[in-house]
């Protein structure tokens, strides 16, 4: 049998035509390309607690990674945070649920500091690595916890607050890298002071104090007051304990100190190279607290075993002090330095060594963040410590090793709280 070949070139063409037009009706994402991330490698996350700070983890905090859950015992705040959340967003009352969903590869945990440590160990537990607001925990015994809670389960943990690696530091007008510089390599000898206070650029924020005369006042029906409280004492609910004002009380946080004193000691840490150390003395300068309200101090010092020292001048009364001064020169507000050539010798001096500042790139590679529950731990333990002078009113004495203080059963009692109910660390 014979066959005519009778395909043309004008069929050539119709095919050709036909199989280019097959092929460009593939979206591009599909066949990859610069930038392309495939779904596969694209990290999932949610959001524990969504008022004031916590709408901003929604919004704007590490949005590499897709938002799939929002959580708030606040109904107005969940709604809010469920409607910026996007269309795959659910919203939950119970943190419990979230960590239940095993699509769920990072947890974000802005709520007020009483909650940090019980999510983020029960997080750890359930396989997530953790994302965790300022302060890092309320207490000292909470930090130990999530540290041993982080390590048995091998997650990945980091805090938010950013100055040790990124962004101006405050006064100084630089980032914190060049003081580091200047420090590691003797520019300004040993040992060192430190002094936060306005003449340096940091502002306590004396404002952040607890009120003494609250009144009874009806729970409102958007707030489940209760399990705000979780594992806190039960108070009578008032609105100026809860949401933009909790950081008033003892029970929640510890006032401007507990606002902003990560955000200005951690770095301070990281400079003087005391990741793995703590004060072995502290003494507080402030009026006699109440057991419930926060109120304000005036300095506080922090001293090391070295004899270096952190000052946190909230009156100001040092007006003219330097940001950090040594036996063979200081640094003032604005990196200005009474050391001749300072910038030219600066310069010529080795660079700090490399930190891993991409939480994203930390989680997939499984190595540890530069701010982690380690370090967060000790510079947290700056803040609780401080705290604790306030409370107490006299000189303490810290075993950094121990983490514990010597001869005062008293002020061991700052250090473990407990907590209310069937709410443990665990």
């Amino acid at each position: 049998m014979k066959f005519r070949h009778s395909f043309t070139r004008r069929d050539f063409i119709k095919t050709s035509i036909a199989s280019m037009a097959t092929i460009s009706i593939v979206p591009r994402h599909v066949l990859g390309g610069p930038g392309f991330t495939p779904p596969s490698e694209i990290l999932t996350r949610a959001v524990i607690g969504t008022g004031g700070m916590g709408m901003g983890h929604v919004k704007s905090i590490n949005t590499a990674c897709k938002l799939l859950a929002v959580c708030d015992v606040d109904s107005e705040h969940l709604d809010q945070a469920v409607k910026a959340g996007g269309p795959d967003c659910k919203g939950y009352k119970d943190f419990r649920e979230v960590l239940a969903r095993k699509d769920i590869d990072i947890v974000h945990i802005p709520t007020p500091p009483h909650w940090h440590a019980i999510i983020a160990i029960a997080a750890a537990k359930a396989g997530k690595d953790i994302w965790c607001e300022k302060p890092m925990t309320r207490t000292i015994a909470e930090g130990e916890a999530v540290v041993a809670a982080v390590k048995k389960y091998k997650r990945i943990f980091r805090l938010n607050t950013w100055f040790r690696f990124q962004d101006g530091f405050y006064g100084m007008g630089t980032p914190v890298k060049p003081i580091k510089k200047a420090v590691m390599n003797g520019m300004l000898g040993w040992p060192l002071k430190v002094t936060l206070s306005s003449t340096t650029g940091f502002d306590w924020k004396a404002y952040w104090i607890g009120r003494t005369d609250l009144t009874p006042q009806a729970v409102p029906a958007n707030l489940d007051y209760d399990f705000w409280l979780g594992p806190a004492p039960v108070k009578p609910y008032h609105p100026h304990r809860v949401h933009g004002t909790f950081r008033g009380y003892w029970d929640y946080d510890g006032g401007g100190l507990g606002d902003m004193g990560q955000h200005y000691l951690d770095p301070v840490q990281y400079i003087l190279g005391k990741d793995n150390e703590s004060p072995i003395e502290i003494e507080a300068d402030a009026p006699k607290q109440d057991q419930d309200a926060v109120s304000t101090f005036r300095v506080i010092r922090l001293k090391y075993k070295d004899g270096c020292e952190i000052v946190l001048d909230a009156e100001n009364r040092d007006k003219t002090a330097a940001f950090i001064q040594g036996p063979k020169g200081k640094i003032m507000q604005g990196m200005k330095s009474d050391i001749p050539d300072f910038e030219k010798k600066l310069a010529a001096l080795p660079e700090p060594p490399p930190q891993i500042t991409d939480f994203v790139q930390a989680v997939k590679t499984r190595q540890k963040f530069a701010l982690n529950e380690l370090n967060g731990h000790r510079s947290c333990t700056l803040v609780n410590l401080a705290k604790i002078a306030m409370q107490t009113g006299r000189v303490l004495h810290f075993d950094p090793k121990k983490q514990r203080f010597i001869h005062d059963d008293n002020a061991n009692t700052y250090i473990h709280q407990p907590m209310r109910g069937s709410w443990k660390l665990a």
